[in-house]
């Protein structure tokens, strides 16, 4: 789809919004009555790693009261990795629709015409933010401020420290404000929610509802965080990674307490839904709560995920619901629940659960939720995908994340569970339920299909448009396009022929030569010892552009992974 027809989606999705309010609501009287929305999603943390799931070790007194005064979701569920939640939550929709097919080597970019819980807000009236993990596309039209958000305080890529975000670190991070560079100080995760509290403030004021996605890159690795908070828990007696990850989630409690009081203090609580998830299960090795696997896997350990829903007055406080729901569900809710019209166009894969939450019904009809997610740009159907129900799960392939090209068997290699009678998936009981086994089978069939006709599987198009970004910075590891391990360039689309300086990090001071492929024609430049930029001619059009550097008397080199090796920044001169 060109840039045009999606602007032009977009525009026209909000005019109809912006009609139907216009006639439906008198002034701010209308989005003055409508809830504030707070989404506070953790990186790596899963089920386990809370107070509230049984965890005796782990030190979370603020979400432990948090859970006492909110409603749990007990059998909620999210993707195996990081991006893959994300493009879903925001999205309502499963995200091998949106473009997003795994978490980095250009799997992690959304496609820039999917609508988002945040614009459809924004139309509505909200005044909406991100401070944290951003994690669906660097470049324009994949970019917070292109998908809905007002205000954003991000770091980029998949974490602070991973490509391109090097050097960075935890303490006092370099991070991006508004699409600007902008220097933090203090403590990554206090950083975030500091800057949301003081979004909270200003839009208060305005008296304007406000939307706050609140994802921060902690408990993600790498494990930094003060001694102050791990050493109590080494103490303990636990291994030192175990207890950076439990003092990386108590500074967390810290902050989501600090932000619940404040609401109260605000006189905002009961104006506001706040809602509390992971992302994923623990990427190291630790206390699951009895379930299987961890992060990448679609076993329990590895999808089912702490979520806690809080609005005093609306939601009964303590209550567990244990019907199975998703990330697919929160863009559906959160707009019934903000009075919040969505697009008959639009098609959403989530179900609303706001009937769950106030009370209004004790289930859902049943239904079946999806999951797969390996490396590599073309997703393999049966490979590491599960399908839950209210009891079964039918899983493929468990394991086989990490594989790119995993060589399949003429039969699939299937696991069943009972879930309802064992929920730590200890017992394969494959061959005692045939019928079940099939019918499961059939419906991943039918899905996988589904999302390949969807747009088969083709991630977001990096956009070179100097009107919405210039310079245009090119990360190689991240957005390029790999296949079997080998970078091929960027899938990109040049709005406008022209004259461009091309910057490479080329991470050596010999001279050689700068290349770029595009459009199936190679141009050349000579780079003297310490030099790393040259002008080149591009013309308008859609496709996959390559540069790389080449010293003298050597052979190309393939940047290995998480490294910054040939990155590029891409300027339009003229």
């Amino acid at each position: 789809m060109n840039q045009f027809t999606i602007s032009t989606v977009k525009w026209f999705a909000g005019f109809l919004l912006l009609v139907s309010y216009s006639f439906g609501c008198e002034g701010t009287l209308c989005a003055a009555s409508r809830p504030n929305v707070i989404v506070i999603l953790t990186d790596d943390q899963g089920y386990g790693d809370v107070g509230f799931s049984g965890n005796l070790k782990i030190n979370t007194p603020h979400l432990d009261r948090m859970a006492e005064k909110s409603i749990e979701l007990t059998r909620f569920y999210c993707s195996p990795v990081c991006a893959p939640t994300r493009a879903s939550l925001l999205t309502g929709r499963n995200y091998y629709r949106t473009g997003v097919i795994h978490t980095s080597r250009g799997g992690a970019k959304m496609q820039g015409e999917e609508v988002t819980v945040a614009e459809l807000l924004q139309q509505a009236g909200y005044q909406t933010g991100i401070f944290g993990k951003w994690h669906l596309g660097d470049n324009y039209p994949m970019r917070p401020q292109d998908q809905g958000f007002a205000e954003s305080l991000i770091h980029k890529s998949g974490g602070i420290g991973q490509s391109p975000d090097q050097p960075n670190s935890y303490f006092h991070p370099k991070l991006w404000k508004n699409g600007v560079a902008f220097q933090s100080t203090g403590y990554c995760t206090d950083v975030f929610f500091d800057a949301a509290l003081d979004f909270i403030d200003r839009q208060t004021k305005t008296e304007k509802p406000f939307f706050v996605y609140l994802a921060t890159n902690a408990p993600h690795t790498p494990l930094e965080i003060a001694e102050s908070y791990w050493k109590s828990y080494q103490r303990q007696g636990l291994d030192e990674t175990t207890a950076r990850v439990y003092g990386m989630i108590t500074n967390l409690d810290e902050n989501i307490g600090k932000l619940l009081s404040h609401l109260e203090r605000s006189a905002l609580a009961e104006k506001t839904v706040v809602l509390f998830l992971g992302d994923n299960g623990p990427q190291q090795k630790r206390y699951t709560g009895g379930l299987r696997g961890r992060k990448s896997w679609t076993y329990e350990g590895g999808i089912r995920v702490p979520c806690l829903a809080q609005w005093p007055g609306h939601f009964q406080e303590g209550e567990k619901i244990d019907q199975i729901a998703a990330h697919i569900d929160l863009m559906p809710t959160l707009l019934a629940l903000t009075e919040t019209r969505c697009p008959e166009s639009l098609k959403l894969d989530g179900v609303d659960l706001s009937p769950l939450l106030t009370g209004r019904k004790e289930k859902l009809p049943a239904r079946s939720l999806f999951f797969q997610v390996h490396r590599g740009l073309t997703p393999q159907r049966y490979q590491n995908f599960a399908v839950v129900t209210e009891r079964f799960k039918l899983a493929g392939y468990p394991g086989t994340f990490g594989t790119e090209n995993l060589l399949l068997q003429a039969e699939p290699v299937l696991e069943l569970y009972d879930l309802s009678a064992d929920p730590g998936e200890q017992k394969n009981v494959l061959h005692s339920h045939p019928e079940t086994v099939k019918a499961l089978l059939k419906q991943y069939e039918d899905w996988f299909s589904e999302m390949k006709a969807t747009r088969n599987f083709e991630p977001g198009l990096i956009v070179i448009d100097r009107e919405q970004e210039n310079p245009s910075i090119l990360c190689r590891y991240q957005d390029g396009s790999f296949q079997k391990g080998v970078s091929e360039g960027w899938m990109v689309k040049i709005v406008r022929s022209g004259l461009y300086r091309i910057k490479i990090n080329r991470k050596t001071a010999k001279p050689g030569r700068l290349s770029v492929n595009w459009q199936g024609r190679t141009s050349h430049d000579f780079l003297s010892p310490g030099e790393s930029a040259a002008e080149f001619e591009l013309k308008a059009g859609t496709g996959l552009l390559d540069i790389w550097f080449q010293a003298e008397g050597e052979d190309r080199v393939s940047p290995g992974d998480n490294s910054t090796l040939g990155d590029v920044v891409l300027t339009r001169i003229k």
